[in-house]
């Protein structure tokens, strides 16, 4: 890979990569046109990998390709942008082949580090700028979320739903707006709360706004979070303890045995397949200059039940979900999306 006279690329619509996981064939070497015995691959990670969520699912990845792949492997949690620098400059000094950074946050210092260092491939997820050698792997968790809002839809007897979030990145608030949209689906009539914290792992934020939505009679809870998404369901549980009915939604990995006695379901990344497909693509050549995305139809998003909970669940509910999860899948369902990388389309 090289730079273009030695500058950032400029921004321009670009080709898209799409991570197919079952269909992608492992093959041998790199880009970086030096032999290498053994893949190494180095995940950062801005939050702790013990949050049964997000973090934890591309820790999850990490393990799946040094399992599957034989890969060399390191992690490193970093907190700063200035972290961010120095870790990518470690690892990519060191001969790493592929970062995966796990974060919107990661996109300015992947473009700076693609820069300088041009025989790495850097992959971000949830990012939103593309160059020869940094590519976006966007999670399409909309589609989830839209069918957790169906679900949502169908469980609330207040008729009042909320939505608690971390940092407002586009990401997050994408799949708020499909939550949004899949509630109204089923009931337009539904009120949706939202409230963003401003940090993913601040237990003592989630837990206050989540409490100050179901004062106002929400019954039913989605968050987008990371380490603080524990607040969310010992708030809902608590709700629970008091006589009241209320549920919790998963978000970002299946987390209902986090908490089954409180979470209906789980809108799924399954971010594992998605890493381990996304280093086979390395390996066959296929990343470089694209975004790179994984959806329903690939089976790496989705909505996931709680089986201990499902005899409360109405059969209209799992019906109309099974029905419309089949139909994004085909592409006939309009979802809509917070467009965010360079060069997409709402089409997208």
């Amino acid at each position: 890979m090289q730079l273009v006279n030695g500058r950032r690329l400029h921004w321009r619509i670009r080709p898209v990569v799409t991570l197919l996981v079952a269909g992608l064939v492992a093959g041998c070497g790199g880009e970086s046109g030096e032999p290498s015995d053994t893949l190494r691959v180095a995940l950062l990670t801005s939050g702790p990998v013990s949050d049964a969520g997000w973090y934890a699912g591309a820790y999850d990845g990490l393990l799946l390709i040094e399992d599957s792949l034989g890969a060399s492997i390191s992690h490193q949690q970093t907190a700063t942008p200035a972290e961010f620098d120095e870790a990518f400059i470690a690892y990519a000094s060191s001969g790493y082949d592929i970062i995966f950074a796990h974060g919107n946050e990661y996109q300015d210092a992947a473009i700076r580090a693609g820069e300088q260092f041009p025989d790495v491939t850097i992959v971000v997820s949830g990012g939103g700028r593309i160059s020869e050698n940094v590519a976006p792997l966007i999670f399409r968790l909309e589609e989830g979320s839209y069918l957790a809002g169906m679900a949502a839809a169908y469980m609330t007897e207040s008729k009042v739903v909320g939505m608690v979030g971390g940092v407002a990145i586009p990401p997050a608030r994408g799949t708020f707006v499909a939550f949004e949209a899949g509630v109204r689906a089923v009931d337009p009539e539904i009120e949706v709360l939202e409230v963003f914290t401003g940090d993913w792992n601040d237990v003592a934020a989630a837990k206050e706004a989540t409490v100050a939505q179901l004062s106002r009679g929400a019954d039913v809870i989605i968050h987008n979070l990371d380490a603080a998404s524990f607040a969310v369901f010992q708030a809902v549980r608590e709700v629970v303890d008091e006589g009241n009915v209320a549920y919790a939604v998963g978000m970002n990995s299946d987390q209902n045995a986090v908490a089954p006695d409180v979470i209906i379901g789980s809108a799924v990344i399954r971010i594992a397949d998605a890493f381990l497909a996304t280093a086979r693509l390395w390996q066959s050549g296929g990343i470089g200059g694209a975004a790179i995305y994984a959806n329903t139809e690939q089976d790496v998003i989705d909505f996931v039940f709680n089986p201990v909970l499902m005899d409360r669940v109405p059969a209209e509910a799992i019906e109309r979900i099974a029905s419309t999860k089949a139909a994004i899948r085909a592409g006939d369902v309009d979802i809509p999306r917070v467009v965010f990388v360079e060069g997409e389309d709402e089409g997208r």
